[in-house]
């Protein structure tokens, strides 16, 4: 090994440089190398009946929504009891950029334990690829949607569930007096 080199110094501090090199390349490949959760996409979902000020910026929105969030969805009082409905805004909030055209809100009732399916869902297109949170209106109508149940919704992008939010409708009932005339 001394032949090989002209002077002794040099062998020894070689070998430590290509092996400090060696782990700190590794160390590095293995800190920059993405992890399948950081990858994966997730939506927060707020439900709010109050009025969205215009012109908040992105952070406000979504602080605004978190802050009004609606647990109870009132139904509207201008109608008769049967055609009433209920009214509201959703703020739907991704971690990165949603990457599709659209994605969709399947709802379901959560009343009796079992999650029964409400169908049509609910389809939100997309103008900008690169947006991240999104303003939907909610028109919950009856007889699909019943006052006084409890409610969920899944925001799903192509076909896997990324974020949910629960509710509950409150209003009030149709009631029968019970008597038949003829």
């Amino acid at each position: 090994m001394l032949k090989r080199f002209r002077d002794a110094r040099f062998g020894p501090w070689l070998m430590a440089t290509a092996a400090l090199t060696l782990v700190v390349g590794a160390s590095g490949y293995a800190v920059t190398t993405p992890t399948a959760e950081a990858q994966r996409l997730r939506a927060q979902v707020f439900i709010t009946q109050n009025r969205i000020p215009r012109r908040l910026t992105e952070r406000g929105l979504i602080r605004f929504a978190r802050s009004h969030r609606a647990r109870r969805l009132r139904e509207t009082t201008e109608e008769p009891i049967p055609d009433r409905k209920w009214k509201a805004e959703m703020v739907v909030s991704f971690n990165r950029p949603v990457g599709d055209l659209e994605f969709q809100g399947l709802f379901y009732d959560m009343e009796g334990g079992a999650r029964r399916f409400i169908g049509p869902p609910m389809s939100v297109f997309v103008n900008n690829r690169d947006e991240k949170t999104f303003v939907q209106r909610l028109r919950l109508e009856r007889p699909q949607f019943k006052p006084n149940n409890r409610y969920e919704i899944v925001i799903t992008v192509r076909r896997n569930e990324v974020g949910r939010a629960r509710f509950e409708t409150t209003g009030e009932r149709v009631q029968h007096s019970g008597e038949v005339t003829f």
